[in-house]
């Protein structure tokens, strides 16, 4: 079982930058694919980046592309989200969550943490 909890969220201006921190607790921390997930009420939950375990593979989506970056530290079982440039469309609750490489779901989800990016 694999316990995350995220932290780093807030108010912030447009033009500002936010840098969230995601801590895994138990499992295998640096097999695991790690992604960062938004919603919105009322909207599905958008994709916004993961990062393999070794660090190697990076995505991101099409909304954030320059201007979030993912990275992780396996030695501290620690994941970030460093976001620049935010604007009011990027409020939202953001979520890390974990999948083992060979699958495609991801099985873990931490409670998320609201980001507001004010006009």
């Amino acid at each position: 079982q694999v316990q995350l909890v995220e932290s780093g969220g807030g108010l912030v201006q447009a033009g500002g930058s936010l840098r969230l921190s995601c801590a895994a607790s138990g499992g295998s921390f640096s097999s695991y694919v790690m992604g960062w997930f938004r919603q919105v009420p009322g909207k599905e939950r958008e994709f916004v980046a993961d990062i393999r375990g070794s660090g190697g593979r990076i995505r991101y989506g099409d909304s954030v592309k320059g201007r979030f970056t993912i990275s992780r530290d396996n030695a501290k079982n620690m994941v970030y989200l460093q976001m620049n440039s935010l604007k009011p469309e990027d409020t939202a609750v953001y979520s890390c969550a974990a999948r083992s490489p060979e699958l495609y779901v991801y099985k873990y989800w931490g409670q998320g943490t609201q980001v507001t990016v004010s006009s």
